[in-house]
C-alpha cells in the first residue's frame, strides 16, 4: 500500500530556472516608457487587471511602484481559505481507480470463488464415494479447523516476507494442493490430509492481502476498500453456495475440484503483475525476527492495547449473534419446513448486510460510523431476544435480515483495526484476530447444537440474544471512552 496514485503523489513543483532550454528572446526595448515597465515588473505589479484570466490575483492597492498608501481598514489584505478536507463520499469512486486496488479485489474474488466452490466440490465428494453423513461433516469441519490452528502460526509470515510474494506462494500452494484433491481414486484420508493443507495457506493470504492494502489505501480510502472486499465476500456467499452446486451438478466433482485450482492461479497472476513490489516490514533479513517472537510481541500488542483489545473483541461477538446460522435446519423442523428455508434462514444474515455495510461506509461520515458501533454490536443480537414468541418463518428471516444490518459495524471495526495497528505488525495482527473469530464461530455453533437437544431453537437463540445483548453492551461502554483516540491513530498512525 503505497500506490502512486494513492498514497505517494509529489506535489506539483514549479519548473526550476535553467531547468529548459530558453526560447529565443527579442532584444530589450529602451526609452523611458521601458523602463517603466521594468519598474513595474520588479515590484511585481502589473500595470492592469490580468486580461487573460490566468488565476493570479493582482496586487493589492498602494503596492505598487509610485503609490500611495492605502488605507488597510478600508482594504483588508485577502485570506487564503484553508484546503478543504477530503469528501469521504466518494471514496468508493477513488479506491475503485486505484490499478493496484482493482487486483488486489479481483484477486480476492477469485479466491473466494474458489473456496466456496472447493468446500461444496469437496463435501459432496466425500459423501458420494462413503454415502456417510459424518464423512460429510467432517470435510466441512476441516475447512474451518485448519484456520484456527494457523492464525496465530503463521499469520506472522505477511510481517517477515514482502506481502505480494506471500500472496502469490499462498494462490499457488492451494491451486497444487487443490487440484491434487480431484485425482480420481484418491482415499478419503488423503482428501482429508489435502483439504486440511489446502485451507493453511489461507491464513498468510488473508493477512498479507489486509495488510498490503493498507499500504495502497489510507484512511478512510482503506475503510472504503476494506467494505468493497467485504461486500464481495457477502455476496459471493450467497451466489458461490448456489453456483457450486450446479457446477458440480454440470462437471462433477472431481472435475469441479481439479479445475478450481485455476482459481488460485489466476489470483497468483492478477497479484504478481498487477501489484507492484514493497519490501517486507522487517526489511534487515539479519535482523529480521523469528516467527515465534513476532508471533509473541503481536499477541502481546493486540491484547494489550485497549483499542485493538475491544476491536477484536467486537469482531467476536459474531459468535454469538451468528448461532441461527448453524441451527437452520432444526429451525426450519420445527417450523415444518424444509431444505429451502434452512436456505433462506442462512442468508437472511448475508442479506441485511449488504444493505448495511453499504449504507454505513457509504452514507454515514467516518467519525460517526465509529461512535455508533457500541450501539449496532447491541442492536445485532437484539432481534434474536424475538425467538421468545415464536415469529413465523417470514419474519426469522426479516430478524435475521435486520441482525445482519446492525452487524455491518464488523465493516468499520475491520478496518479500524487493521489502521489501529503498526504496519509492522498488521499481518499478525489480523491473523489472530481473524483465527479467533473462525474458533467462537465454531465453539457458538457447536454449543448451540449441544443446547438444542436438550431445549427448544427458540429458547436457545433466545438465550443468545440475552448474551449478545449484554456482552455487546459491556463493550459499547469502554468503547465511548476510546472511540476518539481510535480516530485519531486511524488518521494520524502510520499507514
Amino acid at each position: 500500500m503505497g500506490n502512486p496514485r494513492t498514497g505517494s503523489h509529489k506535489a506539483d513543483v514549479p519548473p526550476q530556472p535553467g531547468g529548459d532550454t530558453p526560447s529565443p528572446r527579442p532584444e530589450p526595448e529602451t526609452g523611458p516608457a521601458a523602463e517603466a515597465a521594468a519598474r513595474a515588473e520588479a515590484a511585481g505589479t502589473p500595470d492592469s487587471p490580468d486580461p487573460a484570466g490566468s488565476g493570479e490575483p493582482p496586487d493589492p492597492p498602494g503596492t505598487g511602484t509610485g503609490a500611495a498608501p492605502a488605507d488597510p481598514a478600508a482594504s483588508p489584505p485577502p485570506q487564503q481559505e484553508p484546503a478543504p478536507a477530503p469528501d469521504w463520499r466518494r471514496s468508493y469512486r477513488q479506491v475503485m481507480g486505484v490499478r493496484e486496488f482493482q487486483a488486489l479485489w479481483v484477486a480476492q474474488a477469485l479466491s473466494m470463488t474458489g473456496n466456496f466452490l472447493l468446500s461444496v466440490a469437496v463435501t459432496i465428494l466425500v459423501y458420494q464415494q462413503t454415502a456417510s453423513a459424518l464423512a460429510a461433516g467432517v470435510t466441512l469441519a476441516l475447512t474451518f479447523v485448519p484456520q484456527i490452528i494457523a492464525g496465530p502460526l503463521l499469520s506472522g509470515l505477511a510481517d517477515l516476507f514482502p506481502r505480494r510474494r506471500v500472496i502469490v506462494v499462498c494462490d499457488i500452494i492451494r491451486a497444487a494442493l487443490v487440484a491434487s484433491i480431484g485425482i480420481p481414486g484418491m482415499p478419503i484420508w488423503g482428501i482429508w490430509v489435502l483439504l486440511f493443507c489446502s485451507i493453511l495457506p489461507m491464513v498468510p493470504f488473508a493477512a498479507a492481502r489486509a495488510a498490503l492494502m493498507a499500504e495502497i489505501v489510507h484512511g478512510d480510502r482503506y475503510v472504503a476498500a476494506s467494505a468493497i472486499i467485504q461486500l464481495t465476500t457477502q455476496v459471493g456467499t450467497l451466489v458461490g453456495l448456489a453456483a457450486g452446486g450446479w457446477v458440480v451438478a454440470l462437471i462433477g466433482p472431481n472435475s469441479a475440484v481439479m479445475y478450481n485450482g485455476l482459481t488460485f492461479l489466476a489470483s497468483a497472476a492478477i497479484i504478481q503483475f498487477g501489484v507492484r513490489f514493497r519490501p517486507a516490514a522487517h526489511e534487515d533479513a539479519e535482523e529480521r525476527p523469528s516467527l515465534w517472537r513476532v508471533t509473541r510481541d503481536g499477541t502481546r500488542l493486540v491484547f494489550g492495547d485497549s483499542r485493538l483489545r475491544t476491536l477484536g473483541l467486537f469482531a467476536w461477538l459474531a459468535g454469538i449473534y451468528m448461532m441461527p446460522y448453524g441451527l437452520a435446519n432444526p429451525i426450519a423442523d420445527e417450523v415444518g419446513a424444509g431444505p429451502t428455508a434452512a436456505g433462506f434462514i442462512m442468508a437472511g444474515h448475508s442479506m441485511g448486510a449488504v444493505v448495511g455495510g453499504f449504507v454505513l461506509t457509504r452514507l454515514i461520515n467516518p467519525a460517526t460510523r465509529m461512535r455508533l458501533m457500541g450501539p449496532m454490536a447491541v442492536a445485532a443480537s437484539a432481534p434474536l431476544l424475538a425467538w421468545f414468541l415464536h415469529p413465523p418463518l417470514w419474519l426469522m428471516v426479516v430478524l435475521l435480515a435486520v441482525s445482519g444490518m446492525a452487524a455491518s459495524y464488523q465493516f468499520v471495526a475491520n478496518a479500524a483495526f487493521v489502521l489501529c495497528v503498526p504496519p509492522e505488525g498488521r499481518g499478525l495482527a489480523f491473523g489472530l484476530v481473524a483465527a479467533g473469530l473462525q474458533a467462537v464461530q465454531g465453539i457458538g455453533i457447536a454449543l448451540a447444537s449441544l443446547l438444542v437437544e436438550v431445549a427448544s431453537t427458540h429458547v436457545v437463540i433466545t438465550g443468545a440474544g440475552i448474551a449478545g445483548v449484554l456482552a455487546a453492551a459491556a463493550l459499547a461502554l469502554p468503547w465511548a471512552r476510546i472511540a476518539q483516540s481510535a480516530i485519531d491513530r486511524m488518521n494520524t498512525g502510520a499507514a
